[in-house]
């Protein structure tokens, strides 16, 4: 009688083995096997990290092996099962890979086609199809849109990490619990003993050492020495974590009535302003949609303010991008002063710090948040909803959607909901960083998503005129690698752009993200249908590089920038100053965040600054859902890309002072996840 060998792999994540009934059977173009036991309780197979083999053999010959079921019966207690794979020696000797990836809990089964990409297209029996519209079927039940805020994009449909599918949860939940990853990054900070001294105020800048953690040849400790100073200011918009606003000015905005006789002392060239403007040496810097946000309120004790500064920013002789002019409101008027660089020292220092603290809004609750985050959600959502596991884009895209839609659901459940954690320290907190995310909605583009052309249509993209904008130097060079690679993908499984416009799978993904995610706004720029293989090897690398290269550049810097709090001030505690020659170190420490406050931030950045334990970085792909040589091949040619990216990323960084590694490809998560 025939045999057949089948291995089975579980994971090796604490509690990922099983002690219940485990039974398989086969299902081949000639026929179906009989259900085999393949473990029961006290067998001690499937433990852990093991793999196990089995014979399993059959009264006669059952063809081609199309499908494979996976049943597990609960012996004693809720035991979850993480499958990896399965393999099949047939009795021919041919070897089948049957990828799983997943958990199976309670009494479940699953069943499993082999690791062969397949489109639509490619299936031609009644069983395959079936198989394929039942899964999908019955991720659309589980995977379900929800509007958390009106405006907003569309979120999972779930109150809490828990009510998530068993695939999606993190492996351990205690691991990004926030408020128990704040207070012990206060601990290990050593900052505690502050945390809750709310409304006490710093006495100096040199207080706030006492809480800052000086760890020798960092960032942070670089800012915290040379902070007040123009040059670090201006880095920080080419180079800090929110490198995103900084454009080339075109014209003086009317709203921003900086004259000649203002700016005169900080020009080089002999120019008149309008005259560097032409010659693209002026830089603008425009925190408009902080304009009638709310500040938080949600403690009666302190009165918390926000502004909406506009900065105007200048290319000395050096190259080095220096602030010549801020006004701390949209409207100009008496009571709303240009700041200068020759006005009094505290004058200037205050009011750059008020565009560092409005700097720190944005990039949290628009950079960050929407821009990443909730848009990776949005992606992860359609992925499952409209992707079979057997769908080559399923296939590319799955490990670019780890731990993200649980890492939100946590987020909306403890981080950003109401009286969460966000309230405690940030004045954006209480309500406002919602009125910002609603927004800023609005320039949440198609092309702003577009690494090369978002980076252009901010005159950023010269090297020649902006020579230390290493942001977009990395950016592009990991946005090639990325897109090389999804192409390479694409001409594997669609022979042409006939194929890709027939792949009803592939535009059911794509309609999904216009219309749930940027919610049918056609101004979006958002494509509803994609109809060539270079558009979608375009969309695919939007999809990969947000997920993981863009979070990436806007995350890991949070601690290098923003722990000192002078750097970033996640709130202000007096209002912006309405005129010039009055202000005094003491007015600055009052207006600083208080102890408490402080401490709080200090946790978060730290938290947030962390990669997970087992991170996956980019191009690293463990689980083996492609089997096919020719996308191995691909993959391996993505990785030596990247490889030699960090290469010249780490000479550029030798001997820097201020290196910049946050887009080196080996410190660029897969997902976001954190």
């Amino acid at each position: 009688m025939p045999s057949y060998t089948v291995t089975v792999a579980t994971g090796s994540q604490w509690f990922a083995g099983t002690d219940d009934y485990v039974y398989l059977s086969l299902e081949g173009t000639a026929g179906c096997s009989e259900r085999h036991l393949l473990d029961k309780p006290f067998y001690n197979d499937f433990e852990r990290g093991a793999v196990d083999s089995y014979d399993v053999t059959v009264e006669e010959d059952l063809g081609e092996i199309q499908l494979i079921k996976i049943e597990k019966r609960k012996y004693w207690y809720q035991d979850d099962w993480y499958l990896k794979y399965v393999t099949v020696k047939t009795p021919v000797g041919d070897y089948l890979e049957f990828p799983c990836y997943r958990w199976i809990t309670d009494e479940k089964e699953i069943v499993l086609r082999d690791g062969r990409a397949k489109l639509p297209r490619d299936d031609k029996t009644q069983i395959l199809k079936q198989h394929r519209r039942k899964e999908l079927e019955t991720r659309q039940k589980t995977y379900r849109w929800k509007e958390w805020h009106p405006g907003f994009p569309l979120s999972i449909d779930a109150h809490s990490h828990s009510d998530l599918p068993r695939d999606i949860q993190f492996d351990n939940e205690k691991g990004i619990d926030f408020i128990l990853n704040y207070s012990k990054a206060m601990e290990n900070l050593y900052v505690n003993r502050f945390m809750h001294m709310f409304q006490s105020s710093w006495s100096d800048f040199a207080d706030f050492e006492r809480i800052f953690v000086r760890i020798s040849n960092t960032i942070s400790e670089y800012v915290m020495q040379h902070w007040k100073e123009d040059f670090m200011f201006g880095y920080q918009f080419l180079n800090g974590c929110n490198p995103v606003l900084i454009r080339r000015c075109t014209e003086i905005p009317k709203k921003f009535p900086v004259t000649m006789d203002m700016v005169e002392c900080s020009l080089e060239r002999n120019l008149t302003l309008e005259e560097e403007v032409k010659q693209g040496n002026i830089f603008i810097v425009d925190y408009e949609l902080l304009d009638g946000v709310d500040a938080n309120k949600t403690d009666p004790c302190t009165i918390q303010y926000l502004a909406a500064p506009i900065c105007l920013l200048y290319k000395n002789l050096e190259n080095k991008i220096v602030p010549i002019a801020i006004q701390l409101g949209q409207k100009p008027g008496p009571d709303n002063p240009i700041f200068l660089p020759s006005d009094a020292t505290y004058d200037w220092l205050l009011a750059k710090i008020w565009v560092r603290s409005s700097d720190f809004h944005i990039h949290q609750t628009v950079t960050h948040l929407l821009r990443t985050h909730l848009v990776s959600e949005v992606f992860s959502i359609a992925m499952f909803r409209q992707l079979p596991a057997v769908h080559p884009l399923f296939k590319l895209l799955v490990p670019h959607m780890r731990f993200t839609i649980a890492i939100n659901t946590k987020a909306r459940e403890q981080l950003i909901c109401e009286c969460g954690l966000f309230d405690k320290a940030n004045a954006t907190g209480g309500g406002g960083h919602v009125q910002m995310v609603q927004k800023a909605m609005k320039d949440l583009t198609y092309s702003s998503l577009c690494f090369p052309e978002e980076i252009k249509a901010k005159g950023m993209d010269s090297k020649e005129d902006i020579p230390y904008y290493y942001y977009r130097d990395d950016g592009i060079k990991v946005w090639e690698a990325i897109k090389s690679f999804a192409e390479d993908v694409i001409h594997i499984y669609y022979e042409s752009d006939e194929v890709v416009c027939e792949d009803v799978e592939l535009q059911a993904f794509i309609k999904d993200i216009y219309v749930y995610g940027m919610r049918g706004v056609k101004a979006s720029g958002f494509p509803k249908v994609i109809r060539t293989r270079e558009k979608l090897a375009e969309y695919l690398t939007v999809v990969i590089f947000t997920t993981s290269a863009q979070h990436a550049a806007v995350n890991f810097g949070q601690y290098d920038w923003c722990s000192w709090i002078p750097n970033a001030p996640p709130t202000m505690r007096c209002p912006p100053p309405t005129e010039k020659g009055t202000v005094t170190i003491e007015q600055i420490v009052e207006t600083l965040p208080d102890r408490g406050r402080s401490c709080w931030h200090l946790g978060a950045v730290w938290a947030l600054s962390q990669f997970q334990d087992n991170e996956l970085f980019l191009g690293t792909y463990p689980d083996e859902h492609f089997v096919e040589k020719p996308v191995k091949e691909a993959m391996a040619k993505f990785r030596k890309n990247l490889d030699e990216i960090v290469n010249t990323i780490t000479e550029r960084n030798k001997n820097k002072k201020l290196p910049y590694y946050y887009l080196s490809p080996d410190r660029i998560p897969n997902s976001v996840a954190v």
